[in-house]
């Protein structure tokens, strides 16, 4: 006969601690102030709802609602986040509201409290730093292409499912030397990360028609006056080849702009000097216009000596190079610069740039992991939610990374979704 008789569990499964030790995780967490209410029920400590969120983006819990379910279903892990098992957890909409009602301010000091803590111990090195961003598409029906909407891209047309989101662009090679180009409404997450550790060290969130160029600059400044660091080189992809950036990086940072040249800066019409003339294409002295200045750069402008000069008026019908902009443009235009460039003190060609740039792909993992953990799949909409979110997924990675470090796991600083599984349980 079939022994059928099962033992019943003499502990209720809501009693049973989880496998995976988070409270050993948000120890390290920094000590966040409580919020306090005058009128109405006590409200939920804000600590809590941080902690659901950082543990939604570790389980790799796609929406709110899923969270929900996921603390309902499991209250053993209500306590370590710090909130009563015996209670039914917080509804999406609180976390959803938990995220648009408070500032961006309040999840920036947390994340630099982190920072901080990595900085006193050695775990960021700061010897090196790296800038890029990240495009974050909103939640609207513009970005979904299978539908139909007319005036898709018009950037004055602002979508109705999220009337902060702005128009963007991302640039991808499916080839080599083959360039697509991709528009989306939504944001951009830049990041400045440190070279040896790849961690995050300063991020911001902004609307996604925001100059990639002009954002780096500021955050630079603010790293260098608020946090100062001795950091030693900067490096960056061809975009942020500004003239601005590499004179602040240089100048001011007094560190090495590892940050190649950008084909678009340089001038394509081909000339020739000789005995103090300038000769275009076709081997013609050129017509001399002037000085101009330009953003405190002084140029010696040459332009078409067919067009613009009295010895050749009349003598040809078309150029004998055969210029595009001959019939277009009146001829060919050459700027030569007369004020020192900054681009002379970057050391373009040598091993070592070549050597140190190749680790620009640091900031390429760093937002791979935080891809990882859903940055880029917002479930919320509207421009500080969106930022919070962002946040958030920041304050994951360093917090990971500083209880990495604090229990000797030096060399796991880096696991964000598989560190708490297997080396918390």
């Amino acid at each position: 006969m079939e022994d059928t008789m099962q033992q019943r569990c003499l502990i209720p499964p809501e009693s049973i601690p989880p496998r995976a030790r988070y409270e050993k995780l948000f120890e390290n967490l920094p000590e966040i102030p409580s919020q306090k209410s005058q009128r109405g029920r006590p409200p939920l400590a804000r600590g809590a709802l941080l902690k659901g969120l950082i543990y939604r983006n570790l389980r790799g819990i796609g929406k709110l609602v899923e969270l929900e379910f996921e603390l309902l279903n499991n209250p053993s892990i209500a306590e370590p986040l710090g909130l009563d098992p015996l209670k039914r957890p917080p509804s999406d909409e609180r976390f959803s509201e938990f995220l648009r009602s408070n500032p961006n301010g309040y999840f920036q000091s947390i994340r630099e409290s982190l920072l901080q803590e990595l900085i006193n111990e050695g775990v960021i090195s700061r010897n090196g730093i790296a800038l890029d961003s990240c495009a974050i598409e909103a939640s609207v029906k513009e970005n979904n292409l299978k539908t139909s909407i007319k005036d898709r891209y018009e950037k004055h047309h602002l979508p109705s499912g999220d009337k902060d989101a702005r128009l963007g662009v991302t640039i991808h090679f499916p080839s080599p030397f083959k360039k697509k180009i991709h528009y989306f409404w939504g944001y951009r997450n830049h990041i400045i990360n440190d070279l040896e550790s790849e961690l995050p060290i300063a991020e911001m969130t902004l609307q996604a028609n925001k100059d990639e160029k002009k954002v780096g600059l500021s955050m630079l400044k603010n790293l260098h006056q608020d946090l100062p660091l001795p950091v030693k080189v900067v490096a960056a992809d061809a975009n942020f080849d500004v003239e601005v950036i590499l004179q602040y990086i240089i100048k001011e940072m007094k560190a090495e702009a590892m940050i190649p040249r950008n084909p678009r800066n340089t001038q394509n019409t081909p000339y020739t000097v000789k005995r103090d003339k300038v000769y275009c294409q076709a081997d013609l002295p050129m017509n001399r216009k002037g000085k101009m200045t330009v953003k405190g750069i002084t140029y010696l402008q040459y332009r078409c000596p067919l067009h613009w000069s009295k010895n050749f008026l009349g003598q040809y019908l078309l150029c004998p190079a055969g210029h595009p902009k001959f019939l277009q443009q009146k001829g060919c235009n050459v700027l030569i610069r007369m004020t020192p460039s900054i681009r002379e003190k970057v050391k373009y060609g040598t091993h070592r740039f070549k050597e140190v740039y190749n680790t620009r792909t640091s900031v390429e993992r760093v937002f791979s992991r935080l891809l990882s953990i859903s940055m880029q799949k917002p479930t919320v909409r509207g421009f500080r939610a969106i930022r919070n979110h962002c946040t958030i997924a920041h304050i994951t990675v360093l917090l990971v990374a500083l209880t990495a470090h604090r229990i000797g796991c030096e060399d796991k600083i880096r696991f964000v979704k598989s560190f708490v599984p297997n080396f918390l349980s």
